[in-house]
């Protein structure tokens, strides 16, 4: 790698180097949509008709590539494995059972792996799916369904360095995964179920009850003083406290609520919490997602939420730094 002095850069190279570069893929890849043709359609129908896995196999960077289609793959739910061609032809092709269904990725679709590896899966009675940037190669001659990835140039300035077309090669996989995960009607409580760790599963899984059991149930009733107020709000640090009146909601009073009152009035012996709440303040209920809670507060431009069960009865307040604690956000 050849050293240069940072100081003899031009800063505006790098800037028009980087954009010159999305461009340059943006532009070449946005012919990839006419590549969606019967090729297409009938490669999804055969995976869904399928009881078999997918394996998907390359070489070099076409190996990335598939190992990154293949998690995307199982999260979506069609069980997928990564096979890398050149372990398939010394031994690991034993992981190729007879239902299943391979992709096979490659730029030229001549790399030797690939190469020898074709016609052992034709051989097996494999179904073979090319994902290929050469529909005159072995292994597009060979597939049974050609997924068209051609690309005129590598951005790359050499026009050596997989990068167009690898990115070509990723949205193909986005595109059979979006549309079998979309055929099969996919929802998001399907995809909780292949995600529940980190803030992602989070979101697809966590609801209002599993935060607000976290705190405290702050109230106060209608006649209770303000500063009776300030102290239960400080005490149970959510920010607000909601005014009942018999278990029954009224009203909820939080910190810019005591805020304004105290900017507005020169006399606080006879305020209450009911001169100062905010009535028929807004709810959600238990078993809501959290993600839920998070947009209703980014859209009410509101920190504090009530929440309640189906019977209308009060269980608690989140606060929007709990989701944010929580990845929500």
């Amino acid at each position: 790698m050849k050293n240069i002095q940072v100081e003899s850069i031009e800063r505006d190279k790098v800037k028009e180097f980087g954009q010159d570069t999305i461009k340059f893929e943006l532009t070449s890849l946005s012919k990839l949509s006419e590549y969606i043709d019967k090729h297409f359609e009938d490669a999804i129908l055969t995976i869904l008709n399928s009881s078999g896995r997918i394996v998907l196999t390359g070489i070099g960077k076409s190996a990335i590539i598939a190992q990154k289609i293949t998690a995307t793959l199982n999260s979506t739910g069609q069980p997928a494995l990564f096979m890398h061609a050149a372990d398939a032809i010394h031994g690991d092709l034993g992981m190729v059972q007879e239902n299943d269904i391979v992709i096979a990725i490659s730029k030229s679709g001549n790399t030797p792996e690939i190469v020898a590896l074709t016609p052992l899966l034709k051989r097996f009675g494999n179904t073979l799916i090319a994902i290929v940037g050469n529909l005159n190669s072995t292994l597009a001659q060979s597939a049974d369904f050609v997924l068209n990835t051609t690309i005129d140039k590598e951005a790359c300035p050499n026009n050596l360095a997989p990068t167009t077309s690898t990115t070509a090669q990723l949205i193909m996989g986005d595109a059979i995964a979006v549309t079998l995960l979309k055929m099969r009607n996919f929802s998001g409580d399907d995809f909780s179920k292949y995600h529940p760790g980190g803030a992602l599963g989070k979101q697809l899984y966590m609801r209002c009850n599993d935060i607000v059991v976290k705190h405290s149930r702050p109230s106060v009733s209608l006649n209770t003083h303000w500063k009776d107020v300030i102290i239960n709000i400080t005490e149970n640090r959510l920010g607000a406290t909601v005014v009942t009146n018999n278990d029954k909601i009224e009203g909820i009073v939080t910190d810019g609520d005591i805020r304004r009152m105290l900017y507005n009035n020169t006399s606080f012996d006879k305020i209450l919490a009911e001169n100062i709440m905010t009535p028929n303040p807004i709810t959600i209920q238990h078993d809501e997602l959290a993600a839920e809670a998070a947009k209703i507060m980014q859209e009410k431009r509101i920190s504090q939420l009530i929440v309640v069960n189906k019977s209308n009865d009060y269980l608690g307040i989140i606060h929007i730094h709990d989701l944010y604690a929580e990845g929500i956000i």
